[in-house]
């Protein structure tokens, strides 16, 4: 396991509008709007994601995951998260 200190930037491609179109894809939604109601959250939420204002938090994630049924790793995947599990401390 990594330690959280151990990881840099260069580790981390973030691209959080990955994860949202893979998820507009899959659930054969039209836009962000629907996703947004799938998920149960406000469409600026979306937005705000889209254009990294707003990180994707781990209730989200889990939210995502219960919706599409794809893994959390996969999820992560798909946003361009591939740190390896990490243990702080």
């Amino acid at each position: 396991m990594a330690n959280l200190l151990q990881i840099t930037s260069a580790d981390i491609n973030y691209q959080p509008e990955q994860l949202l179109d893979a998820l507009l894809k899959l659930l054969n939604l039209k836009n962000d709007a629907a996703l947004s109601k799938r998920l149960d959250i406000a469409p600026p939420v979306i937005s705000k994601i889209r254009n990294r204002l707003l990180p994707v938090g781990s209730t989200l994630l889990i939210r995502m995951h219960e919706v599409s049924e794809i893994s959390i790793k996969d999820l992560r995947a798909l946003m361009g998260d591939h740190r390896p599990r990490f243990f702080v401390g």
